[in-house]
Parts: structure tokens; C-alpha cells; sequence
């Protein structure tokens, strides 16, 4: 048998709402339709984003406490809705799914890092698609900068991904030029990081903590381990399979 290929998807906050107030099932249903017709090729493992943004849509917490320990409550509240979307989502495209929770502290100590790789290749192995997120009940690395961007580029590393795809609101990384002229244009292929960091924009997305700035850190954690990393417009409909066929602008970084 071929040896699939074993994808890293990092899916933000403003994907998963589609830039709105509310987690999008279709959103999901798409990701899954995408993941369904890939599975004879590919292994997906997902890093997932979203779970402040579900327990907004039906809490609102009242608190004395610093806003960070506010969206740990409203972490711990939508993360188990947001695994029930995705499970019974994926359920329908006849995939299965498991939870994951992970912080930065277990990628620091190797005994952790062996039980993370044993456990998720025996998830992938029996089918399973891992959905990480970062345990924000005790960690706040996630909750005050980066929306998972760099704990997927971890991931990947960790489990010897072949492609690192980070979903985000735009067609890749603009040219900072471009971006002025208000006609944004992407940069396709980027072989020099020097270059690159030059064209960041510095900006955050809605309900995502990142920006392009850590997606730019994420890729060059992934780059050190010899992983490629693609950024792509996750708002648009069958954004994996289209960038696989090269039909949509991106940003590769080689």
C-alpha cells in the first residue's frame, strides 16, 4: 500500500465562524467533505481553534476576574460543544474523530512528546482524526497571542507531518505593496524567510488572536523540521482540494 500523506490542518477562529458572530456548520461540513474525498491519499490531523467563539453564541459571563481567566471559563464551556459539531459533522461524511487537548509545556518534556506520538498514531491508524486544541484551563499562551498557529507548527513537527496547512481569511501572505494600493496581491512561493517578514502586515483577525505574524513563526518552526507550510483562504469552499489542484491563490512556503 502507498504511504499516505500526513496533513497538519490549522483551522482559525475566523474560519470556523466564517468571519461572523456564530461557529459555521457549514463550514465544517465543507472541511469534512474536503477531508472524505482525500482519505484514500491522505491522513489528516487537525488543530482546531474555536472554542471561545461557541460558548459566546449562548454565554455571557459576568466576572471580577482579568478577561484572560473570563476566556479560559468560556474555553472550557465551548470546547465540548465544539467537538460534538465536528463529531456529528464528520459522522455524516463517515469519518470518526477524538479530542485532544494539549499545551505548550507537553512539547518541552519528552516523555509527554512520546505519549502525544503514540497516542495520535494509534487515533490515525484505527481512522481517527485528532482534533487538538490548546488546554486552555490551564494554559493562556493561545488565549493571548497566536490562535494555535504555533502550537500546530509543534504538532506537525512532533508528528513527522508532511504539509502544514494553516486556514486563514485571506488568498495567503500580500505583498506589503500591494496591501497599500489597496489590490491585494499574493505571494505565491517564498523560498527566503528575510524577505518574507519584510512583507508582513501586521494585523489581527476578528476572533482569532493571531495575525499573520505568528503564521509567519509557525511556518518557520515547520520549515526547521523540513515541513512544508501552506497558507490559504479557509472562506472559500473546497479550499484543500482546490489548492491541491493549484485552481485557487496561495502562499507555499517551501
Amino acid at each position: 500500500m502507498q504511504k499516505k500523506k500526513r496533513i497538519l490542518l490549522k483551522i482559525g477562529s475566523n474560519t470556523l465562524t466564517k468571519e461572523t458572530d456564530n461557529i459555521s456548520r457549514g463550514k465544517i461540513e465543507d472541511i469534512a467533505n474536503q477531508i472524505a474525498k482525500l482519505k484514500d491519499t491522505c491522513e489528516f490531523i487537525i488543530v482546531s481553534s474555536g472554542a471561545i467563539a461557541v460558548a459566546k453564541q449562548f454565554v455571557k459571563l459576568e466576572s471580577k476576574e482579568s478577561s484572560v481567566f473570563v476566556k479560559q471559563a468560556l474555553a472550557s464551556i465551548g470546547q465540548p460543544h465544539l467537538i460534538r459539531i465536528y463529531q456529528e459533522i464528520f459522522r455524516e461524511y463517515g469519518l470518526l474523530s477524538s479530542q485532544c487537548l494539549l499545551s505548550y509545556s507537553d512539547f518541552e518534556k519528552q516523555q509527554s512528546k512520546t505519549n502525544i506520538v503514540n497516542t495520535i498514531n494509534v487515533l490515525v491508524q484505527n481512522n481517527y482524526i485528532p482534533i487538538i486544541n490548546e488546554n486552555d484551563t490551564v494554559a493562556t499562551d493561545e488565549i493571548q497571542f497566536g490562535d494555535n498557529d504555533k502550537l500546530a507548527a509543534l504538532a506537525a513537527s512532533l508528528l513527522n507531518a508532511d504539509l502544514l496547512i494553516i486556514a486563514t481569511n485571506t488568498n495567503g501572505i500580500y505583498t506589503k505593496k500591494s496591501i497599500k494600493n489597496n489590490a491585494p496581491k499574493t505571494i505565491t512561493e517564498v523560498f527566503s524567510f528575510e524577505d518574507l517578514k519584510n512583507e508582513v502586515v501586521q494585523s489581527k483577525s476578528t476572533h482569532g488572536t493571531g495575525g499573520m505574524a505568528s503564521k509567519i513563526e509557525a511556518a518557520e518552526i515547520s520549515k526547521n523540521a523540513n515541513i512544508e507550510t501552506w497558507i490559504v483562504n479557509g472562506l472559500e469552499d473546497h479550499f484543500i482540494t482546490d489548492a491541491f489542484e493549484n485552481k485557487v491563490p496561495f502562499t507555499k512556503i517551501k
